[in-house]
């Protein structure tokens, strides 16, 4: 199988590699330094098999305008092509957040969502 057949193979998720993506209860803020990058009382939990939940903001609820598309890509067989933002004028904010435009319909809910790597800005859940 050549590299871009292995790259685009596609699967659904299972017992063998559950995903589940559910309504987070609490507000969730993502910063960057002191900028609030995104807020919302509307997040979904993605949790994958064994890796670390990903909360998924609505691009709704993020600023937009602080962010940089970039032409960096990745393929997740379960989840579909990701696109990339930056966050310009940051220490590691290139290619800091992914989002999955047409994601598979098994994660469906994550259509419209910025997620953030957590190494690179802060994500507090928040009761209030």
């Amino acid at each position: 199988m050549s590299d871009t057949a292995t790259a685009r193979r596609t699967l659904i998720p299972g017992p063998d590699h559950p995903i589940t993506v559910t309504p987070n209860a609490k507000r969730v803020v993502v910063s960057a330094g002191e900028k609030v990058i995104a807020d919302t009382r509307s997040a979904v939990t993605l949790q994958e098999a064994s890796y670390p939940a990903v909360q998924y903001i609505p691009r709704a609820d993020a600023d937009l305008a602080a962010l940089e598309r970039t032409d960096h890509h990745s393929w997740c067989p379960y989840k579909g092509e990701a696109s990339y933002f930056s966050i310009p004028g940051i220490d590691r904010g290139e290619n800091a957040i992914w989002t999955y435009e047409q994601p598979q319909e098994a994660v469906a809910d994550i259509r419209d969502h910025l997620a953030f790597y957590p190494d690179r800005v802060t994500i507090e859940e928040r009761d209030d």
